[in-house]
């Protein structure tokens, strides 16, 4: 289940603690992001439960979408050990999603 930030230094502390973060960039007016976070969230925790899922609302939080340079919704990025590992925006194919975070996961929990 995603869980929705509340400031910068949650985001920062987050992004320090877990091995593996899916961070989901959305605003209010965006429709695509309505119907792709249900299937993102379906995915990661099926596939990777040790995986964080955090929600990001770029219009409530702008400081966060720009010290992740996210201009653009929807826009994902993982983080694997802190690190930008994965970034997507717009238009975004869950399998395509899916397969690109299985490659790092699988070095870090398998």
């Amino acid at each position: 289940m995603f869980n929705e930030i509340k400031s910068l230094d949650e985001f920062l502390r987050l992004k320090e603690e877990q091995v593996a973060m899916l961070v989901y960039f959305s605003t209010d007016a965006c429709s695509v992001c309505k119907v792709l976070k249900p299937k993102v969230e379906e995915m990661a925790t099926a596939i990777f439960p040790k995986m964080q899922l955090i929600y990001v609302q770029s219009d409530v939080l702008p400081e966060v979408a720009a010290q992740n340079s996210v201009f653009i919704a929807p826009t994902i990025i993982v983080f694997f050990d802190g690190n930008e590992t994965i970034r997507k925006s717009r238009a975004i194919g869950v399998d395509e999603l899916q397969r690109e975070i299985a490659r790092y996961y699988g070095l870090l929990f398998d």
